[in-house]
């Protein structure tokens, strides 16, 4: 199920993603902080069927302020259908903010625990597409071990949302491109994770919040289904944007 919202003539395509549990981090995983893996039960949501592009920045941003000012082009790799980059958590958060109160839905960014159960879409291996990634399949910083868009080339920067193959759910570009920012704060381990795929902000580190999905500009294993980075709240990357959620 689809359904999509249009804003001054730029459309935002939700899929919804239906409530299930599963299996979140990982056991062999490379970084200690995907430990330990441990059962979610999710909600039924609904998920932007791609990662905010910049006409659909550029449509909210011009919307009224509510807690802070937006910079409608604040991308480094300029392009309508790209994915909006350097841009703050505080920023995406405002984003759904204005969209929502324009909408007269609640539009939010998306839990960590919601965020893996969508990119896994059913599977539990490194990725949703399998145990390995491939530049046909996501863009990502692959070596020359891998093939390539190219003849070996690698990309070196956005590409176009829905520009690969999506999961199972129909979400596109869950690996690669760019990172997205989710509601969390962050959190070393899961250890006293929160089993019902809600935001975990309690007893964590404040100062950063979680980004997910690996991006241009990152390796293979920073693309994996249980991948997790951080960052500060206030920081902006040409590696790091956002989709939104609903409840």
């Amino acid at each position: 199920m689809h359904f999509t919202f249009e804003l001054a003539g730029v459309k935002l395509e939700m899929v919804l993603i239906p409530d299930g549990h599963f299996i979140m981090g990982a056991s062999d995983a490379i970084e200690k902080n995907e430990n330990p893996p441990h059962k979610v039960f999710i909600q039924p949501f609904f998920l932007g069927k791609h990662q905010v592009t910049q006409a659909q920045w550029k449509a909210v941003s011009l919307r009224s302020k509510i807690s802070c000012e937006l910079n409608p082009d604040p991308s480094h790799f300029k392009g309508d259908n790209r994915p909006v980059e350097n841009i703050t958590w505080y920023e995406a958060v405002e984003f759904c903010q204005r969209l929502s109160k324009y909408a007269g839905h609640k539009y939010r960014l998306p839990t960590e625990a919601e965020w893996e159960y969508a990119c896994r879409a059913g599977t539990n291996t490194l990725f949703n597409c399998g145990e390995t990634l491939v530049s046909e399949l996501a863009n990502f910083l692959s070596s020359q071990s891998y093939k390539t868009l190219e003849k070996g080339k690698y990309v070196g920067k956005t590409t176009n949302v829905m520009n690969f193959p999506s999961n199972a759910f129909g979400l596109y570009d869950m690996h690669g491109n760019i990172r997205e920012w989710c509601f969390d704060c962050w959190h070393d381990n899961y250890q006293g994770a929160p089993s019902d795929g809600k935001a975990w902000v309690r007893n964590g580190n404040n100062l950063f919040k979680v980004l997910r999905g690996g991006s241009w500009s990152l390796m293979m294993e920073d693309c994996r289904s249980s991948n997790r980075h951080k960052d500060l709240p206030s920081s902006k990357s040409n590696n790091s944007g956002f989709r939104i959620a609903l409840s």
